[in-house]
């Protein structure tokens, strides 16, 4: 678990499935322009399947994935640390939070709370952000959070099956 300013950072619970699903579906118009997962039908055992596979990287070493929660126990969103790239020791950082949570800090405290953790505990020399190019909510964030930006990566990410531009950031261990 960790401390996100007023936000709380855990593993997700199987009883967090209807909280996660029903923020998912919410946050179609939103969250789903930017996440092909974020889909209308984004179901219970949808969420329970992202659990099981967020705890089997977890225990691999590949991913570091948390639930997003006020302090009261209320689902905010999501965000983790995946893509490591063991050898150059640096990863990726993503986060995405429900509509009705939105333009709370989450993402922003969520951001730090993950950055502190790669570049601290795991070692990470480097936790990049790729944002979509359009993504104006998580440029922000990336900026909000004093990532530095790198520029603009040509056909760096998949979204709804395509392949699209994104802004990339990086966070380093000499500039913290």
């Amino acid at each position: 678990m960790l401390r996100a300013a007023a936000f709380l950072l855990r593993p997700y619970r199987d009883d967090d499935a209807p909280a996660m699903s029903a923020g998912v579906r919410e946050s179609v118009q939103t969250v789903g322009r930017w996440m092909s997962w974020a889909k209308a039908d984004f179901s219970a055992y949808d969420a329970l399947c992202w659990f099981a596979a967020c705890n089997a990287a977890r225990a691999s070493g590949q991913a570091h994935e948390f639930g997003i929660f006020t302090l009261d126990g209320q689902f905010v969103g999501g965000c983790g640390l995946n893509q490591f790239n063991t050898p150059n020791k640096f990863c990726n950082l993503g986060y995405w939070v429900r509509d009705s949570k939105q333009r709370m800090g989450a993402a922003t405290a969520a951001t730090l709370a993950l950055r502190d953790l790669a570049l601290g505990k795991l070692g990470q020399a480097r936790v990049e952000i790729a944002v979509a190019d359009g993504n104006e909510p998580s440029l922000a964030v990336a900026r909000k959070a004093g990532a530095g930006y790198e520029g603009l990566a040509r056909q760096r990410l998949q979204l709804h099956g395509q392949a699209v531009d994104a802004h990339v950031f990086a966070f380093t261990a000499a500039a913290q």
